[in-house]
């Protein structure tokens, strides 16, 4: 039987951990919080993150970080990606090398810049890295809907060797060696789900909410390439399969946070009432910081981090999008 540790008590951590669990595996769930972890193991599911949802029986959680690392078989990281290094820095020395380690947090490092991959590659260089991401929603995961998701690693034996542990029916992976590009996709949709928000909270029409997304796809191709990704990554479930989910839903923490913003919510206010990380607000000011530093113009995520990380007048920021030049869609210096 297959040990997979799953790291991160939210809720995608703990539909993850269902996932695994379906495949035979024996199921570790490390989670910071005590009351999830007792929780757990009393046999009352996830009500901090999952309320109202009956979890795989036979998972096993655990606050010990060490005893959870040790003698896994594989890693699913699915901790916030802002945690990831201090996670992974403790992990390490407890980890058995080349054990396959799963990114399934979408995020850019706010200090350095570094996607998730690239923070592995400095705290743990002796795992072989993957990406988990697509379009997904924990609800639907834990409760074993169909879903379906790009697994990525540039080792094809990492790939084969994740996807029989959490493959199963209605959890569908498909393979790629592009894992920059399945991150690329994973974070910046996150920045697109606020700007689909606002245009929903501002009663901008759907008109807008379309072209935004088809748009915000161009700038994350960009973004992509000029980090060494596949165009192809981007279209598929990890890019547009990710987009288009959570853009359109209010399910999605960040689609949700932008409406709220658009309807005249303060961010402060909004954040004060959830537990959960709503990844885009982070990502949104090192997504931009990235772009700089590469070379990539993006509008619409620059737009998204001077409203959230600057303060800026909404109504402002919005007019001067609105005011770009005209330009020929397939430019990318558009």
């Amino acid at each position: 039987m297959t040990r997979v540790t799953v790291i991160g008590g939210g809720a995608w951590g703990t539909a993850l951990a269902c996932v695994a669990r379906r495949g035979g595996n024996e199921t570790t769930l490390w989670a910071r919080d005590a009351d999830v972890v007792e929780a757990i193991n009393a046999g009352r599911g996830n009500p901090s993150y999952l309320d109202g949802v009956t979890l795989e029986t036979g998972i096993t959680a655990t606050a010990d970080l060490a005893a959870a690392t040790r003698d896994s078989d594989i890693i699913l990281m699915v901790v916030p990606a802002q945690f990831v290094r201090d996670i992974s820095t403790a992990m390490a020395p407890n980890l058995q090398p080349s054990t396959p380690v799963a990114i399934c947090a979408k995020g850019v490092e706010q200090k350095s810049g570094a996607l998730m991959t690239e923070v592995l590659a400095e705290t743990m260089p002796g795992a072989a890295a993957a990406v988990l991401s697509g379009p997904t929603f924990a609800q639907e995961v834990a409760r074993d809907l169909p879903t379906a998701v790009t697994l990525a690693a540039s080792d094809k034996a990492t790939n084969e060797r994740l996807a029989a542990a959490i493959g199963v029916p209605h959890f569908r992976p498909y393979l790629s060696e592009d894992p920059i590009g399945a991150e690329i996709g994973g974070a910046v949709k996150n920045v697109m789900a606020i700007a689909c928000g606002i245009v929903a909270g501002r009663q901008m029409g759907d008109n807008a909410r379309a072209a935004l997304i088809t748009r915000g796809l161009a700038e994350i191709v960009r973004l992509g390439v000029a980090k060494g990704a596949r165009a192809e990554t981007l279209m598929g479930l990890s890019g547009l399969g990710d987009l288009t989910l959570t853009c359109n839903a209010m399910q999605s923490r960040n689609f949700s946070l932008g409406v709220a913003l658009g309807e005249g919510r303060t961010l402060a206010d909004i954040l004060k009432e959830r537990r959960a990380v709503t990844e885009g607000v982070y990502s949104a000011g090192s997504v931009v910081a990235l772009s700089e530093r590469i070379g990539v113009e993006m509008p619409i995520c620059q737009a998204v981090d001077r409203i959230v990380n600057g303060g800026d007048n909404m109504d402002r920021v919005i007019a001067e999008l609105l005011s770009r030049p005209f330009a020929h869609e397939y430019n990318r210096a558009d």
